[in-house]
């Protein structure tokens, strides 16, 4: 074991942990800061609704293509390479989206959703490796990270296009300041050599998508996904159908957002301190539950207010959960890797194909009340995959 490896913090893992924090900082405000100013981008370039969603969907379905693509790159060239690699593509997909073209903008968010998808699927490989006995303080750490930028983007997208007189595309150009600092702490990170010369990557376990534990780790990931992303895209929707003036839908989604920020840093560290996290799990179903039964009711903004904060909640603590789940199922770095990059494909897919799905149906029904039968399911399923990705058990054990 080097000198060391076993302390808390030092100073080189000081510096990794900035890096890692503010590589957390870019994953998601390329994504987040889209959808305050579709308006605009709309408005500007005259391109339909359908093709203006397609900014939000295009990432997600970059994260479903690359996931599983980018443990057996990480093998080859080592993971700290490329997250570097994963931080440069994202940085150019921002700057071709601040071109302000059509085409440069739809090559360059999918750019920068593969990005993201690199990074997203390779942090928790890091954390375990790094950090094994720490594991849900740092993914902890980064998922609040993660959380604060998004909102912060969310909220502050519009903003700062009105504030500045900016056009659209510079607005979100200026997100690609983030990945400055997050390149420069990460530089040193490259000595490490992580590829496939390392006995620990090569761990001799069979393949990840036979195992029925990765499976139900993917499917919690998936489901939870699925529901964060119909909520952010639909709720102001739901709540204006249930008698909500269209401003107020608006600050309670943002207040859905923020209002799990405890929740996810401080799940990821008591999930890796329990000996399984059923119920964790059934906590946050629960949250969920209840918070779409109220959906039901019309007319009772308190009622309406209490589900909003219920599903702000458990978003945050399932997201964290999730996270964490890669890092506790695993028994080594390179299978965190692994099962983050199949779980993180199948997730996103998921949540790429819920808003639509969602949209769809109240289509075809005129009523919100499909939908939400939809997401008590989805909770109920969610709730058993989690169950059995709880289990105090590895994927290959």
């Amino acid at each position: 074991m080097r000198p060391n490896q076993d302390s808390w913090i030092t100073p080189k893992k000081l510096l990794l942990l900035f890096g890692i924090i503010f590589i957390a900082f870019n994953l998601r405000p390329a994504i987040t800061s889209v959808g305050p100013l579709i308006g605009l981008i709309r408005e500007d370039t005259g391109i339909s609704n359908g093709a203006a969603g397609l900014l939000t969907t295009l990432p997600l379905l970059a994260f479903a293509a690359l996931s599983p693509a980018a443990p057996a790159a990480s093998r080859r060239f080592g993971k700290e390479a490329m997250i570097f690699a994963g931080l440069l593509l994202l940085s150019a997909g921002i700057l071709l989206r601040a071109t302000g073209f059509i085409p440069p903008v739809y090559a360059g968010t999918a750019l920068a959703g593969g990005g993201i998808a690199i990074c997203n699927v390779l942090l928790p490989g890091i954390v375990k490796e790094r950090f094994p006995e720490h594991v849900g303080i740092m993914t902890g750490t980064y998922t609040t990270s993660m959380v604060l930028l998004a909102g912060a983007a969310s909220g502050l997208s519009l903003p700062i296009t009105n504030g500045f007189e900016l056009k659209w595309n510079i607005s979100l150009g200026t997100w690609g300041l983030l990945c400055l600092p997050a390149l420069l702490f990460w530089v040193p990170q490259l000595r490490r050599n992580t590829g496939s010369t390392s006995s620990s990557e090569n761990d001799g376990a069979g393949s990840v998508w036979r195992s029925k534990l990765a499976w139900q780790v993917t499917l919690f990931m998936g489901l939870q996904s699925f529901l964060f992303y119909c909520l952010i895209t639909w709720l102001p929707e739901i709540l204006q159908a249930r008698g909500i003036e269209p401003s107020a839908a608006g600050w309670m989604l943002s207040v859905m957002q923020f209002i799990g920020f405890p929740l996810s840093f401080f799940i990821p560290v008591f999930a890796a301190r329990l000996p399984n996290q059923k119920g964790i799990v059934a906590g946050i179903s629960a949250l969920y539950l209840i918070g779409f039964a109220g959906l039901f009711i019309h007319g009772s903004f308190l009622l309406l207010m209490a589900s909003v904060l219920l599903f702000g909640l458990a978003q945050g603590a399932a997201l964290s959960l999730s996270l964490t789940l890669l890092g506790l199922r695993a028994e080594t770095a390179s299978q965190a890797s692994r099962l983050s990059g199949m779980a993180q494909s199948f997730g996103y897919l998921l949540a790429a194909a819920g808003p639509f799905t969602i949209g769809l149906l109240f289509d075809v029904f005129h009523s919100w009340t499909p939908a939400l039968f939809i997401f008590l399911l989805i909770t109920v399923m969610m709730l058993w995959a989690g169950a059995g990705a709880g289990r105090d058990r590895y994927i290959f054990s």
